[in-house]
């Protein structure tokens, strides 16, 4: 069960959230239920009663797949239940099923009346989440239509139909509106059973199925030495949770393609930021996911200037949305491209997919949207004008386009959000990592020695520049950003870690940012927090101002493993590898900041996605990190 106390279940780009008898009530805000498939649900109502009341829980429903849930009528001890209702439930491609036994408790024949009330509400999204916006839609109009097997919903605006089906065997005694209704007869302690198929058929929705899923593979090549028993039972769990979040994408020559959504409830769908970092965490272990993640970005990588979703050519895209609201651009998250990170990063994995496969092929075939990623950096992106990857508050998306992209994040240790441009901290590491590897590429695969120059020599200033303006020698630690004016944003942010990863930092000055983040004002002794404890703005609970995320601990790791901090590596990878224990092995999206003085166990964040890529693949760098210093120890040629 997820940490909202619902039941969700996934597979094949569709997942539904249930209450904890099975059902759906077609809640709104931050906890939604439903069936959703394509940023739509497609069902709003799936509610069960049996002679007019709905049975008590016996067993709730789970998230094992399929689920099974047991119920009851009312009863007593001396008058137990007539009958037991056993549900099993679960979801694939655009499909959600149930299969309804009833069982009989009784010696004589009994005969009970089952209905179920279903319904599609087709609410975006953007819609159903708590922020009180409402979206027009001129003639938007919903339809029912009455089968013998069961019943249709429609909704229809301009040119956009979606459709939910709603059929059963065997079929209903009456369908009345948007209630399917059974008697059954249940001989003396025999049974009946339901089987009942709801549909969905989103608009625009591909004509062919999901790319069949390769066998569940949960094994982890290569030498384990002695990782953790914990950590590996993560890394297994998170192999297994990015099998359920494969979506389809497509490809720069039309091919379709499987990449690992973001999470759920809000992103089953590509984000170029987090199916990036995911892939990399992966590249040791499944580099295909890395070659289709790259391939589907490259697809919809920016080709010209549109101010609403914030497209820039070269820029690669922030996220891809296929609901109502942004088709009719009431959002701008059709194509959304509001990220200063993702340009970066779809460098820096398409140069590390190339030199841990040895494979040059996909670099060769990606060479025109290298070219074009880093032009964007050099021009729009702000390299050459601005010195630094900056970016611009967006009216229409997001205030901030880094990783920490909530409203305030950025920001003065009094808590003042910084104003734009802005260049966050971390973009630059990234942006550095990515001309390092570009002129790599450059230089071996694509034969081109004077760009693979340029690229060096820009990658060595941008370096230079770094240190001069981003180092706090009264804090001994780097700001998290310079905002418009270039002052230092002087708050303590876990962001400086993610410079140990992308290597900007020289030894000295990377080794006591590695160290200050172990430190209990960062450390929360689970995990290292987005901000350090102590500051103004720091609240345990906000999303990025005192809160602990998995994957930015992870790219942590990857840095400290980097700069040969094997201590600080050991405390954090034993940090996380507990927090996993206690989770089912399942790392949720982000933890409340809290210590392990202050509580016993891990304290959840209330809006926390699960699961969730990079936090299902951030135990696998936590084992590449580890690796690799065992490697060094060793004396062996680390990853």
């Amino acid at each position: 069960m997820n940490p909202s106390g619902r039941v969700l279940l996934v597979r094949d780009g569709t997942f539904a959230v249930l209450g904890r008898d099975g059902s759906i009530t077609g809640e709104r805000g931050a906890a939604p239920d439903g069936l959703f498939l394509r940023d739509a649900r497609h069902l709003s109502r799936w509610e069960l009663t049996v002679d007019g009341t709905a049975p008590a829980v016996l067993v709730p429903a789970s998230d094992s797949v399929p689920s099974t849930s047991v119920l009851t009528p009312a009863g007593t001890r001396d008058e137990p239940p007539a009958y037991t209702v056993f549900r099993e439930q679960a979801v694939e491609a655009g499909q959600f099923t149930e299969t309804l036994r009833m069982v009989s408790n009784s010696p004589a024949t009994l005969t009970a009346r089952v209905e179920l009330a279903v319904g599609a509400d087709f609410a975006d999204q953007f819609e159903l989440r708590a922020d009180d916006r409402t979206y027009p839609k001129p003639g938007a109009r919903h339809e029912v239509q009455v089968r013998e097997d069961g019943v249709e919903f429609g909704y229809r605006r301009d040119h956009w139909h979606s459709r939910t089906t709603v059929t059963a065997h065997p079929v209903p005694d009456t369908v009345s509106g948007e209630r399917l209704t059974w008697k059954l007869t249940l001989p003396p302690h025999g049974e009946a059973e339901l089987r009942i198929r709801a549909a969905a058929h989103p608009h625009g929705a591909p004509a062919d199925p999901l790319p069949e899923a390769p066998p569940s593979d949960t094994a982890l090549p290569g030498s384990t030495g002695s990782a953790d028993p914990d950590l590996l039972r993560a890394c297994r769990q998170g192999l297994a949770d990015l099998d359920l979040l494969r979506v389809s994408a497509t490809g720069p020559d039309g091919e379709r393609v499987t990449v690992p959504a973001a999470g759920i409830p809000w992103f089953l769908t590509l984000f170029g930021r987090d199916s990036l970092l995911t892939s990399y965490f992966l590249l040791p272990y499944r580099p295909r996911t890395a070659e289709h993640t790259l391939l589907a970005l490259a697809a919809a990588q920016g080709a010209g200037y549109d101010s609403f979703r914030g497209e820039q050519p070269g820029r690669i895209v922030h996220e891809v949305r296929h609901g109502e609201l942004a088709a009719f651009r009431q959002v701008p998250y059709g194509r959304y491209y509001g990220s200063v990170d993702a340009t970066p990063l779809f460098l820096v994995l398409l140069g590390a997919h190339a030199e841990t496969t040895g494979d040059t092929s996909l670099a060769l075939r990606l060479e025109s949207h290298a070219r074009a990623a880093v032009d964007w950096m050099l021009t729009d992106g702000g390299l050459t004008g601005h010195g630094y990857l900056v970016y611009r508050p967006d009216a229409q998306g997001l205030v901030n386009q880094n990783w920490k992209d909530s409203a305030g994040a950025v920001c003065f240790t009094d808590g003042t959000q910084a104003e734009g441009p802005i260049a966050v901290c971390e973009a630059q590491g990234y942006a550095y990592d990515a001309l390092v590897r570009t002129a790599r590429l450059a230089r071996t695969v694509w034969h081109d020695a004077d760009w693979a120059q340029e690229l060096e020599t820009a990658a060595a200033g941008l370096r230079e520049r770094f240190h001069r303006d981003f180092w706090m020698p009264g804090q001994d630690f780097p700001a998290l950003a310079l905002d418009g004016e270039g002052r230092q944003v002087d708050a303590l942010a876990s962001d400086a870690g993610h410079l140990l990863w992308s290597g900007i930092l020289g030894q000295p000055h990377g080794e006591r940012v590695g160290r200050r983040l172990l430190e209990p004002d960062f450390f929360s002794g689970w995990a290292i927090r987005t901000l350090a404890s102590g500051q103004a703005p720091y609240h345990p609970l906000s999303y990025h101002r005192g809160s602990a995320w998995p994957h930015d601990n992870a790219v942590i790791a990857l840095g400290l493993a980097r700069y040969g901090l094997d201590g600080e590596l050991r405390a954090l990878a034993s940090g996380l590898t507990a927090t996993a224990a206690l989770h089912r092995y399942r790392l949720p999206e982000v933890l409340a900041g809290y210590g392990r003085e202050e509580h016993a166990t891990p304290v959840p964040y209330p809006h926390s996605c699960s699961p969730q890529a990079w936090a299902a693949a951030a135990p696998l760098a936590l084992l590449t990190a580890c690796r690799a210093v065992g490697d060094a120890a060793a004396g062996r040629p680390g990853r």
